[in-house]
């Protein structure tokens, strides 16, 4: 076996609109969308989803989604049902590490042609009894958060993953100001790159079924942008450490 390096080449790429938490995508699963976007992504490469050997699709939130993901997002795609298909739980970087396995895989030269990408929907992470099974008795149950256990919740501290904000923001001296600011900024230049056209290319537009004689609606846009308001974003109270915080709703990764 030759120990030559292959290059690797991104050649389509498309994804949906960010949505917001219960927005307008809510209606479609996490799979349905990861659909969408692999599909666009061959179109654009003009390659034909036989030519497909291998997918590596990133999801986290898999509870409701049934079997295999990638898989369902794959055969929605047109890719066909020989093709290996495989599923990447890591917490905020399963699309990033799924890229980096099947690069892997071109450079060993196991693959010529494989299809990357990642998918959720937080709206649709189901809340769920977790001792159900075992049969509801005496006494009140507990229903969980299957967005908040699952995805955004340290298992070890047994705190929320905005607790790990405040304790970077303190331990580096971040202040609350300059956590505003920051966000104002990304805010502003994201509506300044949306409104420019910038983000167009990337997306595949989504059609949104309204029920039996409505028409559908076009969703092209990343959802979250159109509700910021820098005013009120410096007026809002810490959500995770109540006295002394400096980590809000605003200034921190939204939902």
């Amino acid at each position: 076996m030759s120990s030559k390096s292959r290059d690797v080449c991104i050649v389509g790429v498309a994804r949906t609109p960010m949505g917001g938490f219960l927005g307008s995508l809510s209606s479609l699963s996490a799979t349905q969308l990861g659909s969408l976007a692999i599909k666009s992504a061959l179109k654009r490469a003009n390659v034909d989803p036989s030519l497909v050997q291998e997918v590596f699709f990133g999801n986290v939130l898999s509870a409701n989604l049934g079997q295999a993901p990638a898989r369902q997002a794959a055969l929605g795609a047109g890719i066909p049902t020989s093709v290996i298909c495989t599923t990447i739980n890591k917490v905020c970087s399963s699309g990033m590490k799924a890229t980096m396995i099947a690069a892997q895989t071109i450079q060993l030269g196991h693959n010529d042609v494989v299809v990357v990408g990642g998918m959720e929907s937080m709206s649709n992470a189901p809340k769920y009894i977790a001792e159900a099974r075992k049969g509801s008795r005496l006494g009140h149950d507990t229903i969980i958060d299957g967005m908040l256990k699952d995805g955004l919740w340290d298992v070890y501290n047994d705190f929320g993953m905005g607790v790990c904000g405040e304790m970077c923001a303190e331990k580096h001296a971040i202040t609350r100001d300059q956590q505003d600011s920051y966000a104002i900024q990304s805010f502003e230049r994201g509506i300044s790159a949306q409104n420019g056209g910038h983000f167009a290319w990337e997306i595949v537009p989504v059609e949104i079924f309204n029920g039996r004689g409505k028409p559908p609606t076009l969703v092209d846009k990343d959802e979250g942008l159109g509700k910021f308001d820098a005013a009120k974003l410096r007026k809002l109270g810490p959500n995770f450490k109540k006295v002394g915080g400096t980590v809000t709703a605003g200034n921190a990764s939204s939902i």
